[in-house]
């Protein structure tokens, strides 16, 4: 019986390329986590080209998403991992706060957010979070 192949499972011929950044929780940490990224990237397209042009910047844009949402909502630190998998990208990104993300309306009267959430369900094709008593992990799958 053939069985699925795991996403994190790697081609025989590509090496596993990973990060992992751990962060204060300081504003200016949500660039800190989004330059890391950019890094990781970098690393990657020298052996691996993304398969649309987006995809670049649609990670960028998840990571610094997830990366503002913990600065503002979860106290202290938080930590970012990055994984190539066989189909695209994994990011993981934990942090402090026992409280499951949820959707927001959009308050433009209230100088904005309350979209962040949805972006990153549009923008990724896997997000779940896993729950601990230390906080939580948000796990995002992109394609790359």
């Amino acid at each position: 019986m053939a069985t699925e192949p795991r996403r994190d499972e790697t081609l025989p011929s590509e090496k596993i390329y990973d990060i992992h950044a751990a962060f204060d929780g300081e504003l200016g940490d949500v660039t800190s986590a989004r330059t890391a990224a950019e890094g990781f990237l970098s690393m990657l397209a020298r052996t691996s080209s993304p398969g649309a042009a987006e995809h670049w910047d649609d990670i960028l844009l998840v990571v610094t998403e997830l990366a503002a949402n913990a600065v503002q909502y979860a106290p202290g630190r938080f930590e970012l991992t990055m994984r190539r998998t066989l189909d695209g990208v994994h990011v993981t990104l934990g942090d402090t706060s026992t409280t499951s993300p949820a959707p927001r309306p959009f308050s433009p009267n209230k100088g904005g957010g309350g979209i962040g959430w949805y972006l990153i369900h549009t923008l990724c094709d896997e997000v779940s979070v896993v729950m601990h008593d230390q906080g939580k992990d948000i796990h995002v799958f992109l394609p790359w």
